[in-house]
């Protein structure tokens, strides 16, 4: 015996409706996910509140040399785990500098 599967209508109108749902604030199927897109941050000004030169700071966070530089003189922005990881250096270095220490 053959399942049917829902048509694609069904399954648009079916998230749909748990989209007004979600945004009435009603309980919903639906999950939210947060993303932090176009979120901008001083790399610099976080480099030097570590009190490390460009060379040290990107050897002991992992990042490219070449990739911090362009993130100071704003030719590019960090983007997904770079991004993460820069907020945290910035709002948790002691806890960053333990968790590296530890390893």
């Amino acid at each position: 015996m053959a399942t049917t599967k829902p048509s694609l209508h069904n399954e648009i109108m079916v998230g749909l409706q748990e989209a007004v749902a979600h945004a009435r604030g009603e309980a919903a199927g639906a999950r939210e996910t947060v993303v932090m897109v176009g979120k901008r941050i001083d790399v610099r000004a976080i480099r030097e509140g570590t009190g490390l030169t460009q060379e040290a700071f990107a050897a002991r966070y992992g990042f490219p040399l070449a990739a911090l530089e362009k993130w100071e003189s704003g030719a590019r922005h960090p983007r997904g785990s770079d991004l993460v990881l820069l907020t945290v250096i910035d709002r948790e270095l002691d806890a960053v500098n333990r968790a590296l220490t530890a390893v």
